[in-house]
């Protein structure tokens, strides 16, 4: 009995020690996938690097790839609004771009109603070869999504036509409407 013991502590103690993964319920350890592998290296990077106007918010710690991306802009037409962007990085991912979903409604030449967002490098195959590439990081993710608030502002190859063409006839106007979804929709 004192043998049988010593062996179990023992054995106990190795495992506590050991680097190996131990197995459960005679089940094999679960591996970490690549994409989860390069998410902690990279979430690490982009919350070192992120946009003062920008916040990352993680509902489930455990889960770095799926959380929400705050745009407070701080200039331009949206200043004082607070944007929510849902993302979610796929099982393949660094090979294909994030998924992302603007989940305040806005009115902007880039942005939906229902919240799909233009942007080069969200896209697999882009027109102007500033699409995705393996290269690309979720930082990239994040100043890409800051910036169609400030300087990738685009008004010439538009998602939602109806806004650029308003902002096209009237500008004046367009702030207007702008200011309304806003106060209504985004208000911090």
């Amino acid at each position: 009995m004192i043998t049988l013991t010593k062996r179990l502590k023992k054995e106990a103690e190795s495992r506590n020690n050991s680097s190996t993964p131990i197995k459960h319920d005679n089940h094999a350890p679960k591996r970490i996938s690549i994409r989860d592998k390069l998410l902690v290296k990279e979430v690490q990077e982009m919350e070192q690097t992120i946009p003062s106007t920008c916040r990352v918010k993680f509902e489930n710690p455990d889960a770095l790839h799926e959380f929400t991306v705050i745009i407070l802009p701080d200039e331009g037409f949206w200043k004082g609004g607070k944007f929510l962007f849902h993302v979610v990085i796929n099982e393949d991912y660094n090979i294909s771009p994030p998924t992302v979903k603007c989940l305040t409604k806005l009115w902007h030449p880039n942005i939906s109603e229902e919240g799909e967002i233009c942007l080069s490098l969200l896209r697999q195959n882009s027109i102007d070869g500033l699409g995705w590439a393996p290269t690309r990081k979720l930082k990239d993710v994040v100043w890409g999504l800051n910036s169609l608030f400030t300087d990738l502002l685009n008004f010439e190859d538009p998602l939602n036509i109806e806004a650029a063409e308003h902002y096209r006839k009237d500008r004046s106007s367009f702030e207007v409407k702008v200011r309304e979804y806003v106060n209504q929709f985004a208000k911090r």
